[in-house]
């Protein structure tokens, strides 16, 4: 067993001896100022022109065409209820009426003072005319009609207003009322949502404001949901945002099917410019410095440092906007350790 041990220890002594030796001899090989080393082997790829949609990527907000809290206009108990909740409803549908016994009597009393005035000032007319009365007293009489016009007119309105009616073609949503709730205008009945067409609200920075025009066409997708909607551009804020130094904009997109829901997201992927010969690296070639980044190409054997400025960007490439031209050969991976000049071998990608 001894023997065992001791044969094992002289294996690792050897291997650590040897460890040891090949070691020095690198660190003695690299102070020899004659010593060159090998060309790191790194994968490149040659810059080629080509078509790219420059999209802008924004995330905006779903919001109803139309939408309302319903209310009534006048106080009174509430007689009957004409909507099912979470039904689709038309413009000047019914939805509720309030109890009108009051307003109803006083229309009765001010259209008996509105007769009464009525024939008063009729022959307060026939005796101007046979001048038996001054012009102030037919002026009077005159004036006390009207008013009575004008006070069943009033009453009238009031009237109306005690049913309360869909002011537009949309989905009513849950009711906080039941049939006998005593009810005021601050009395929210339920909210009115018109889903047939969706706004979706989202803002830019300020270098693309020159580039939008009402009427452009855009593209988004919700969370939880692959499928692709189009939208139009129909209103843009005159002014940008000081805080936050973008620019508002609404678009709007049909939603005949009810597939959209109001509140929710939209990834929105705004078209800015085609350009026609753009230069796209990979985003991995992309080394991050201080004031910006940079890209290794081979040029003559060796890798060359290139301050690049970007653009756009997909889900793999950016856009180079300077820096680089076409026929560059750019080195896509193993760029991390690589120094100015550094020796390369190059192997190229399609």
């Amino acid at each position: 067993m001894k023997i065992k041990y001791l044969v094992y220890a002289l294996i690792i002594i050897g291997l650590g001896t040897l460890i040891f030796y090949r070691i020095s001899a690198n660190k003695e090989d690299k102070k020899d100022p004659n010593f060159k080393q090998g060309p790191t082997v790194v994968f490149g790829k040659v810059l080629q022109p080509q078509e790219f949609a420059d999209n802008l990527s924004l995330t905006g907000t779903l919001e109803a065409n139309e939408q309302i809290e319903v209310r009534s206009e006048v106080s009174g108990v509430v007689e009957q209820i004409n909507f099912d909740e979470g039904s689709s409803v038309t413009k000047g549908q019914a939805l509720i009426k309030v109890n009108d016994i009051e307003l109803r009597a006083e229309l009765r009393k001010v259209q008996t003072a509105q007769g009464l005035s009525s024939e008063n000032a009729r022959r307060a007319k026939l005796l101007l005319d046979k001048e038996a009365i001054s012009q102030e007293e037919f002026d009077i009489a005159t004036a006390d009609y009207k008013s009575a016009q004008a006070q069943v007119q009033l009453i009238q309105a009031q009237l109306s207003k005690t049913t309360v009616r869909a002011p537009f073609s949309g989905k009513i949503g849950l009711r906080s009322i039941s049939k006998g709730s005593y009810i005021s205008p601050t009395t929210m009945i339920a909210k009115l949502v018109n889903t047939n067409q969706l706004k979706i609200t989202f803002s830019i920075p300020e270098k693309y404001a020159q580039t939008m025009k009402v009427n452009q066409t855009l593209t988004f997708t919700t969370s939880g949901s692959k499928e692709v909607y189009n939208a139009k551009i129909y209103a843009i804020e005159p002014e940008i945002e000081i805080e936050t130094r973008t620019l508002k904009i609404r678009a709007i997109a049909d939603n005949k099917e009810g597939k959209l829901i109001p509140g929710t997201f939209a990834n929105v992927s705004l078209p800015l410019a085609k350009l026609e010969n753009a230069l796209l690296v990979p985003t991995e070639a992309l080394i991050p410095i201080q004031n910006g980044k940079k890209i290794f190409v081979s040029v003559n054997g060796k890798a060359k440092e290139i301050i690049v400025e970007t653009g756009a960007r997909t889900d793999k490439d950016i856009l180079i906007t300077s820096g680089l031209k076409a026929g560059d050969t750019i080195l896509t991976s193993g760029v991390m350790t690589l120094k100015n000049d550094s020796p390369v071998k190059v192997k190229l990608q399609k």
